[in-house]
């Protein structure tokens, strides 16, 4: 099971174009609102999210977190203490940690980047705190995916989807899509 957390002000496309590609697959995955079930994008697109932070718990069993950016979603998600549960529990347990646009930035505040090549939405270096800057546009080092923003969900997505199912499941869903 993969957690996709939103919080009030994220990306929508970082968001829905990553999940709609893993729902594509037999990767099973849940939207989680931070508060509230019911979480407004940074352009005003409502989602409804299968789970709220509200009381849940950390699963004894879990593959991986997800990420998306946007402003003022990526402050909204550093904030929450449900969120950053499941960021330590992630690292500690080497699950996946996948994060797109500005949300690699909550990782370097937290040092998980030392070491690690990463990528960001351009601006946000600074804030990858020891991470080995790269140029591309998604990174995956160890259980760590990195992504520079919404120009590059799709990307983000079919990473994911090649960290957990292989690369030729991703390349057939990339052929499937039309992305190629």
């Amino acid at each position: 099971m993969l957690y996709m957390f939103l919080a009030e002000g994220f990306e929508e496309v970082e968001a829905l174009a990553p999940l709609d590609l893993l729902r594509r697959t037999q990767l099973s995955v849940k939207t989680v609102g931070v508060g509230d079930n019911f979480i407004t994008g940074a352009h005003g697109v409502t989602v409804v999210c299968d789970l709220s932070t509200t009381g849940l718990e950390i699963p004894e069993f879990f593959d991986g977190i997800i990420l998306p950016g946007g402003m003022p979603g990526t402050e909204n998600l550093e904030k929450n203490k449900t969120v950053q549960a499941f960021i330590d529990y992630a690292y500690q347990n080497s699950k996946y940690i996948c994060a797109i646009c500005a949300a690699p930035s909550i990782l370097g505040h937290k040092g998980y980047l030392k070491g690690k090549k990463a990528v960001c939405f351009p601006g946000y270096e600074k804030e990858l705190d020891g991470a080995e800057l790269s140029n591309d546009s998604v990174v995956r080092d160890g259980k760590i995916i990195t992504a520079k923003g919404m120009g590059v969900a799709t990307q983000f997505g079919l990473e994911i989807v090649s960290a957990f199912l292989g690369n030729e499941e991703a390349q057939e869903l990339k052929r499937k899509i039309q992305a190629i």
